[in-house]
């Protein structure tokens, strides 16, 4: 189920959505980075890390969608982070009576009964501004920024050149604004943080899909970067995920597109351009 993309960072890919979760060692186990999606498919990671003498020490969601921030039992009772606006976010989530009845209507329905949820969302809050995720492992940098989801944050795995990108420059999914005033400058705002460090990784792991290689997170920055261009300037992207291009398995792309482009917010309209 692991597959070695660094030395120490390994990838577990989830059946359905193709959710990546990365598994980076350290000195005493491992740190997970949004473990998904299933229960079964959750309980087979954990067996294969104790098999292989991995513990788990350590969790990181990158964003408080329900696909990146559950969590099995496992894994262990070990401290589970987010940035501070990622934390909040889910902590108002699980304050709300119906949380669970929402959570578990808004599944996909081939899933619908197969994601534990219990512990899903309870995650501690770095401090404001953290780039650092306090652990006995390699150097993670994180970098928050205000695309697709409340204190969504990218992974920089620096002694090995890896970048987590959480819901972002994924080879089968469009980029997905968040509810904001501005989904469109906030989306560029994040491409244009992971652009300055896109230089320095020869492997990007995208949230959903499949890992790149080197050159690919500069490259897939530039595909997303054309996608929001377009959908700001009202213009039908040029972009293989949706159309007759999108893979087999994954036409349904082309309807989120068409959703979220009528969900823009009125006004919504040419930018800087070079942005």
């Amino acid at each position: 189920m692991l597959t070695k993309v660094a030395e120490g960072v390994l990838v577990h890919q989830s059946a359905l959505l193709r959710n990546n979760t990365v598994v980076v060692e350290g000195e005493a186990g491992v740190l997970l980075v949004d473990p998904g999606i299933t229960g079964d498919e959750m309980a087979c990671l954990a067996n294969d890390l104790a098999e292989s003498g991995r513990a788990v020490v350590a969790g990181f969601a990158t964003h408080p969608d329900w696909d990146h921030a559950l969590w099995h039992s496992a894994f262990g009772d070990v401290p589970r982070y987010g940035t501070e606006r990622c934390a909040a976010y889910l902590r108002d989530l699980r304050s709300k009576a119906s949380w669970k009845t929402d959570f578990a209507e808004g599944l996909p329905p081939e899933i619908a009964g197969e994601v534990p949820f219990d512990l899903f969302g309870l995650v501690t809050a770095l401090p404001a501004g953290s780039t650092r995720i306090p652990w006995d492992g390699h150097e993670l940098r994180i970098i928050e920024h205000p695309a697709h989801a409340p204190g969504h944050a990218a992974l920089v795995i620096e002694e090995r050149g890896v970048l987590v990108a959480g819901d972002m420059l994924s080879d089968v999914l469009v980029p997905m604004f968040d509810n904001t005033t501005d989904p469109i400058g906030d989306y560029l705002a994040g491409l244009r943080l992971l652009d300055e460090v896109a230089g320095e990784v020869d492997v990007v792991v995208p949230g959903h899909g499949a890992v790149g290689g080197a050159g690919q997170a500069r490259a897939r920055i530039d595909l997303d970067r054309a996608y929001v261009h377009a959908v700001r300037d009202g213009r039908t992207p040029e972009d293989p995920r949706i159309g007759s291009s999108a893979e087999p398995g994954w036409e349904w792309v082309a309807d989120l597109h068409a959703g979220q482009v009528r969900s823009l917010p009125r006004g919504t309209g040419p930018l800087n351009p070079s942005a």
